[in-house]
Order: C-alpha cells, then sequence, then structure tokens
C-alpha cells in the first residue's frame, strides 16, 4: 500500500523543492500588476500578470526601500525576487525585494486616455454634480442580483432605515455585455422617478472592474437625471464611473451609508426638533398671553365706559371742590360785607353825627339871622306892591300899596309920603 501523507507534509515538502530550486530564489518576473492594495500594516499585495497566466505577489513592508514609485494597477513592471509557497493557503507567490518600472499595461493606457478625454470634455466638473438627497425614499441599485454588493446594501439598509424601498436592477457586472447591461439598468431606473441611484459591485481586478470604465457608462451616469452614487471595488479601487458620478462611495457599504438615512436618528432628531418647537412655542405663548395682559390692562384703562366714570368722578370732585369753594367765597365776602356795613355804619354814624353837629351850628346861625327871630322882636319885613322886598325908600312913593310883614301875619297899607334918612343917598333901587 502506497504511503498517505498528511496536507502539511505534501505542502512543506513542495516549499522545500521551491526553496531547493536555484532559479526560484533570484527570479525577475514581467507583467503587468493588478488587483493592488496597501495593507494598513505597510504590506503590499497585488497580482502580477501577462495574457496567459498570472501570480500573486507579496512586497513586505520591510523591503518597500526596493519601490521607488507609487504602485498602481496596470502598470507594466519587472518584479525581483523568490516564489515559495505560502503553506497555510497551499498556494505559491512571488515575496517581491525589488520592482521595477517598465512601462503601463494596455488596459490601465486606455484608462487615462478615457480619462483624459472625458476630463477636457467636462463630464467631471463639479458644476455638474447633483446633490445627494438627504432623505431618500426609493433608492435604485445597479449590480448583480447575487454577490456581496447587494447584500451589503440590503443589510445596511435594512438596518439604517427598514422604511426605505430598494429597486434593484439585475445588471451584469463583469465581462463584454456588462457595459450594455449597466447602462440599461441606469436608463431604466432614471425613468421610474427614484430620489437616488447606487451603481457599482463588489471589488476584483482591473479586467473585472473594467465594465466601470467604459466610455458608454460613463455618459449613461452623466446624462442620468436621478444623483448617481458610484459604488465600484474597494477603497483603492478608482474607475472612470467614479469621476462622472455626482458622488464617489468607497464601497457598496459605504454607499448604502449614503443613500439610506439613518431613521433612528432622523426620529430623534425629530424628537429634538419637536421638544424645541414646543419649547418655541410654550414660550411664545408665554410672551403673547403676557402682551394679552398688558393689552387688556391698557384696554381697561381706556375703557369708555371707566374714563366716564373717571371724568364723572373727577367733576364730581370738581363741583364738590366749586361749591366748597363758592361757599368760602360767600362767607367771606359775606364777612367782609357784615364789616364794610359795621364799617360804614360806623362812618355814616359819625356823619350823622357830624352832620347833625354842623346842622346844629348852621341853624344856631340861621335862627341867628332868621328874619322871623327878627320880627318877633318887634320888626317887620316890607314889600311894594309886586312883593318885592324894599330896601330903599326910594323903591316907594305916596299912595303906593305896600306890604309888612309881621311875626303873625301881614299888613297892607298905602304910603302917605316919604323921607329919605340920608340926603346924600340919591340912587334907589328897584
Amino acid at each position: 500500500m502506497a504511503s498517505v501523507y498528511t496536507v502539511t507534509q505534501v505542502t512543506s515538502y513542495i516549499k522545500n523543492m521551491f526553496k531547493q530550486d536555484f532559479a526560484l530564489n533570484r527570479i525577475s518576473i514581467k507583467g503587468e500588476v493588478s488587483n493592488c492594495k496597501y495593507h494598513t500594516s505597510g504590506h503590499i499585495y497585488f497580482t502580477l500578470k501577462d495574457g496567459g497566466a498570472q501570480i500573486a505577489a507579496v512586497m513586505f513592508a520591510g523591503q518597500r526601500k526596493g519601490l521607488g514609485f507609487q504602485l498602481e494597477e496596470g502598470q507594466e513592471v519587472t518584479v525581483s525576487g523568490t516564489v515559495d509557497v505560502y503553506e497555510r493557503d497551499g498556494r505559491y507567490q512571488l515575496y517581491a525585494k525589488e520592482i521595477t518600472r517598465e512601462g503601463r499595461g494596455d488596459l490601465f493606457a486606455k484608462f487615462e486616455k478615457l480619462r483624459d478625454e472625458l476630463e477636457e470634455m467636462g463630464m467631471f466638473d463639479p458644476v455638474y454634480k447633483q446633490p445627494i438627497p438627504r432623505y431618500a425614499g426609493k433608492v435604485g441599485i445597479v449590480t448583480a442580483a447575487t454577490g456581496a454588493a447587494i447584500r451589503d446594501i440590503m443589510n445596511i439598509s435594512a438596518r439604517r432605515n427598514p422604511y426605505v424601498q430598494l429597486v434593484l436592477y439585475p445588471a451584469l457586472v463583469q465581462g463584454r455585455q456588462a457595459k450594455y447591461s449597466i447602462v440599461k439598468g441606469i436608463e431604466t431606473l432614471d425613468a421610474m422617478g427614484l430620489d437616488v441611484l447606487i451603481v457599482g459591485r463588489g471589488g476584483g481586478s482591473i479586467e473585472d472592474l473594467w465594465a466601470f470604465n467604459e466610455e458608454m457608462v460613463a455618459r449613461a451616469i452623466f446624462n442620468c437625471s436621478t444623483p448617481v452614487i458610484s459604488a465600484v471595488g474597494h477603497e483603492t479601487d478608482v474607475t472612470i464611473a467614479d469621476y462622472v458620478a455626482d458622488m464617489r462611495a468607497p464601497t457598496p457599504s459605504a454607499a448604502a451609508e449614503l443613500a439610506v438615512f439613518d431613521y433612528s436618528q432622523f426620529e430623534a432628531r425629530l424628537n429634538q426638533y419637536r421638544a424645541l418647537l414646543n419649547r418655541s412655542v410654550g414660550r411664545m405663548t408665554e410672551q403673547k398671553r403676557f402682551r394679552l395682559e398688558q393689552c387688556r390692562a391698557k384696554m381697561m384703562l381706556y375703557n369708555p365706559e371707566r374714563q366716564m366714570n373717571d371724568r364723572r368722578q373727577r367733576l364730581a370732585d370738581i363741583e364738590n371742590f366749586l361749591e366748597a369753594h363758592l361757599k368760602n367765597r360767600i362767607r367771606e365776602e359775606r364777612r367782609k360785607l357784615a364789616e364794610s356795613r359795621a364799617g360804614l355804619e360806623r362812618r355814616m354814624d359819625m356823619a350823622m353825627k357830624e352832620s347833625r353837629h354842623r346842622m346844629a351850628l348852621m341853624a344856631g346861625r340861621l335862627e341867628g339871622a332868621s328874619p322871623l327871630k327878627k320880627l318877633s322882636g318887634g320888626y317887620g319885613f316890607i314889600t311894594d306892591a309886586r312883593g318885592k322886598g324894599m330896601k330903599s325908600v326910594a323903591q316907594a312913593k305916596a299912595g303906593d300899596i305896600i306890604g309888612i310883614q309881621v311875626r303873625d301875619g301881614r299888613v297892607k297899607a298905602q304910603v302917605k309920603e316919604t323921607e329919605n334918612a340920608f340926603p346924600m343917598q340919591t340912587g334907589s333901587e328897584e
């Protein structure tokens, strides 16, 4: 019976054969770089290929001094190092110690040529970029129906917002017919009036992703009226679709994060806004209520009925004041009148006394000069026929009738003759 070996034994044997092969220990291989990945540890993983085959390769961080440029997809390089077996995976790979750049691969040159042409046409200009809606309700997806990309998008969408509607167009994402399928998917979903489209696939080599470097796919994305998020490969993979799209996502998972808003955060933000709005409305209500109370107080202050009552009260107060003032004034005037009357009476009494005194004096004087008193003493008052008093004998002549007024009556007499007592006086009075 033939010997039976373990997998480890066989793998170790093959590894030992590789080590003993002088050509494999110091070998230089020329090929095109594909599926290049820079690991966070500093290691570089890539595939070296030509038209007929490919070989996995790795350059550890400690050997990076043997690389004088940035290793990128499609580069034509010569890698010097050792071909050895990686026992854990049971595969052989090239351990690079030095990499020199020989030229650019055909695919990469084609990629750069199309990129430059489209950029010159302005298809990458930010002015044509549409904003991604913040709250998308319907999300279209152009990718393979089976694969990690659609599963990641569905899982993340269900976690972030189960209410968002996902519309899948199952497109071919690899091969010669892929570009036509992707273009058809973009045009079909664009006509449905969705909020945003995710166009992409999972990671792969530059050949695997080449459908997203086709000009017709780039033009379909550019002409799409619905905002497009490009999600092709991994973070280090860059395609023409990434340049033309309205937004580039490093992975399909990241595209789902960008397209589907987090409902829990949205609800929490809504609750914050609701609380803020309630506080604002509450403050505004209090302000309006306070203002209303002020207006009500002013209205009461300027109420016509209240003003009328106030004016009536003020009028009554004025009437009472005037009445009291008038009474005081009348009382004062009466007092002054009484004082004036008393003063007048005193002055009248004094004047009367003075007048009586003067009258008595004048009466005494008059009595002393009174004809009656003289008549009572035997004197008489003689008048002529006309009743005019006679002061001279020249006023009478013999035969005239004269009147003699005595104390107790009148006597008429006839003049017999006249005699001058003073002969020297010749004039007469009438």
